[in-house]
C-alpha cells in the first residue's frame, strides 16, 4: 500500500495551507487516488479554526500515521521549484527517523517542478507568461521582473534564471525586457549569484521610468508573497522613491490551475521509476 504526499516547505499563514490542499485535491481527482497535503515545517502551528477546522500537518507525523495504517511506500511530491536544501537535507533526515520506527517503508521523492536534467519543459514558463499577460495594459510594452525569494543554493537560483530565459522567449516583443531578481539574499560575496535584489532593480533608471510587471515565482501566499507581505512593501517603497514607477504583481504561479498538470507528470515519473530526486530504501528489505 502506498501513500502520496504533496509537500511544501510550510508557512504560518493559513492561505498557504489552503492552496496546498486545493492543489492536492485537484491532483487527487486527476489521478483517482488520494494525494495528501503536508508541509515540512511550520504549518502544524496554524490555529485549527483558520484552516477549516482540519489541523494542518507536517510530513513526519503524517508519514508515520500512514505507516501505522499499513503503507509500505511513501511517495513525496515536492511543491518546490528546485532542489532546495529542505528537500535534499532536512527531508531525508526526517524520513530516516520515520524509517527507524517503520523499517519496512520505502520512500521515494519525485523531482521538483523544474527538472534541470530533464527535457526542456516550457509548461511552468507558460503559466508565468499567462499570469503576465493578464496584467498587460493596451499599448504598453512593460518591463517584466521574474522575482523569487532568493536562495543560498546556486542550483535553485539557476532554476529561476532558466525560467526567466524561457519567459523572455514566450513573451517575445510583448515585453520590453525580462529580468530575474531576488526578494532577498544572504550577506557575503558567496551569495552574489542572487543578484539583482528586487529593491535595487526597481531603482535602475530603465525600470523606474515606466510600468513594471512582477512575475511572481512563488507557489502559495505567505509572509513574503501574500497580501501586505514583503514583496508588496518593497514595491510600495520603490513607488514612493520614484513617482514615475508603477508596479503590478501577477498571481502566484502556484495558484494557476495548470500547475496540477506539471505535478501529475512529476508524480508519474516517480511512480514509474523513470526519474526521481531521491530514493530512500527501506532499511529492513527482508520485511518487504
Amino acid at each position: 500500500m502506498r501513500a502520496i504526499f504533496l509537500v511544501d516547505n510550510g508557512s504560518l499563514r493559513p492561505q498557504a495551507t489552503h492552496n496546498l490542499r486545493r492543489v492536492a485535491a485537484s491532483l487527487s481527482e486527476l489521478i483517482g487516488e488520494t494525494v495528501q497535503a503536508a508541509s515540512l515545517l511550520h504549518s502544524n502551528k496554524i490555529p485549527v479554526e483558520e484552516v477549516d477546522g482540519i489541523p494542518a500537518t507536517t510530513l513526519g507525523p503524517a508519514a508515520e500515521r500512514a505507516a501505522e495504517q499499513g503503507a509500505d511506500e511513501i511517495i513525496v511530491l515536492p511543491f518546490f521549484f528546485g532542489p532546495s536544501k529542505a528537500l535534499t537535507g532536512y527531508l531525508p533526515e526526517r524520513m530516516a527517523t520515520m524509517q527507524e520506527r517503520f523499517p519496512h517503508v520505502n520512500v521515494r521523492v519525485a523531482q521538483p517542478l523544474v527538472d534541470e536534467l530533464g527535457d526542456n519543459d516550457l509548461r511552468l514558463a507558460g503559466l508565468l507568461a499567462d499570469n503576465v499577460r493578464e496584467q498587460y495594459a493596451a499599448g504598453q510594452s512593460p518591463r517584466v521582473a521574474l522575482v523569487d525569494h532568493g536562495s543560498p543554493i546556486p542550483e535553485v537560483t539557476a532554476v529561476r534564471n532558466r525560467l526567466a530565459g524561457q519567459l523572455s522567449v514566450l513573451l517575445g516583443d510583448d515585453a520590453a525586457s525580462v529580468v530575474a531578481a531576488s526578494m532577498e539574499r544572504r550577506e557575503g560575496d558567496e551569495y552574489r549569484f542572487n543578484e539583482p535584489l528586487l529593491e535595487n532593480l526597481l531603482d535602475k533608471s530603465e525600470f523606474h521610468a515606466g510600468p513594471v510587471i512582477l512575475a511572481m515565482l512563488f507557489l502559495s501566499p505567505g509572509r513574503h508573497a501574500g497580501e501586505g507581505g514583503d514583496i508588496a512593501e518593497i514595491c510600495a517603497a520603490a513607488e514612493q522613491r520614484h513617482p514615475g514607477l508603477s508596479v503590478v504583481t501577477t498571481k502566484l504561479v502556484g495558484e494557476h490551475p495548470g500547475i496540477t498538470d506539471i505535478l501529475h507528470t512529476r508524480l508519474g515519473q516517480a511512480l514509474d521509476g523513470q526519474r526521481f530526486l531521491l530514493e530512500l530504501p527501506a532499511p529492513n528489505d527482508a520485511a518487504r
